[in-house]
């Protein structure tokens, strides 16, 4: 089976993306640039103990993506315990929102935003009453 096991995040400004996922998400980092070779910090999203994956901020190789362009990769979705304390986090850290908050009824809510580097990513907090 292909489980998902890494995820990098592209960054212009690996201080800024570092503070930004930091402060909203509370993410520790590594820096694991003399390995790769670049600028190349390892994120380390929580307790080895709880579900998720770690992954890492990785230097932008290319231009960055373009305001209102489709998504052409893949968009992270963080599990969070109180959608609008996160979301004035990331909007105070200088993120956009992309699709507001909405329901998926009886399961949870759910809303994508803009990190500081131009990505887009969701988060989701699970409710049983969400509609």
């Amino acid at each position: 089976m292909g489980r998902i096991i890494h995820f990098e995040i592209h960054v212009d400004d690996m201080e800024r993306a570092k503070t930004f996922y930091g402060e909203v998400f509370g993410w520790r980092f590594e820096d694991w640039s003399e390995f790769a070779g670049m600028p190349y910090f390892g994120a380390v999203t929580g307790d080895e103990k709880e579900l998720g994956i770690n992954g890492a901020l990785m230097q932008r190789q290319s231009a960055p993506p373009e305001v209102n362009q489709a998504v052409n990769g893949y968009a992270c979705t963080m599990g969070v315990e109180d959608y609008d304390s996160i979301e004035a986090k990331i909007l105070d850290q200088g993120g956009k929102v992309a699709m507001p908050k909405s329901a998926l009824p009886g399961m949870a809510w759910q809303g994508y935003y803009i990190d500081t580097e131009g990505n887009i990513f969701g988060i989701h907090q699970p409710d049983e009453n969400a509609k």
